[in-house]
């Protein structure tokens, strides 16, 4: 890896779970960590109960756009997590590929995306701690 690592998250719509996970990256690592996300195939726009979700922690995710995952967008990184994008990503030599199996927030309320919010949480805090890159708080 790099000095600074980089994490690219990957889901078919780019609309939910992968844009909840970079949106914790980016408040937990700060400048410690590089964080892309895309899907393979992006909605229109992110999951607005998704937002409203990483609103409720202080963390805004409005500005975000959901995106096309292309080959560079992997090169570039060196941790490439899927959520349940199936074999759509692509596979290259030396990166660090996880799958994480979470439920997909799409058509859900805010109740049901609230405990999929708090276990890509978790999941985030971990994998900064296997990156070696020390973690903000993000209230509960």
């Amino acid at each position: 890896m790099t000095d600074k690592p980089s994490v690219l998250f990957v889901c078919v719509h780019n609309a939910g779970r992968s844009q909840m996970a970079a949106g914790f990256l980016r408040a937990l690592g700060g400048d410690g960590v590089e964080v892309r996300s895309a899907g393979s195939a992006p909605a229109d726009q992110i999951n607005p109960v998704a937002v409203a979700a990483m609103a409720e922690l202080g963390i805004d995710i409005t500005a975000e756009q959901p995106k096309v995952l292309t080959t560079d967008a992997v090169q570039a990184s060196d941790v490439v997590i899927t959520m349940g994008c199936g074999d759509a990503c692509p596979i290259f030599p030396g990166k660090r590929y996880e799958d994480w199996a979470l439920q997909d927030p799409a058509g859900q309320g805010i109740e049901a995306v609230r405990p999929i919010r708090d276990e890509i949480r978790g999941r985030i805090v971990a994998l900064l701690a296997e990156l070696g890159v020390a973690a903000a708080s993000v209230p509960n």
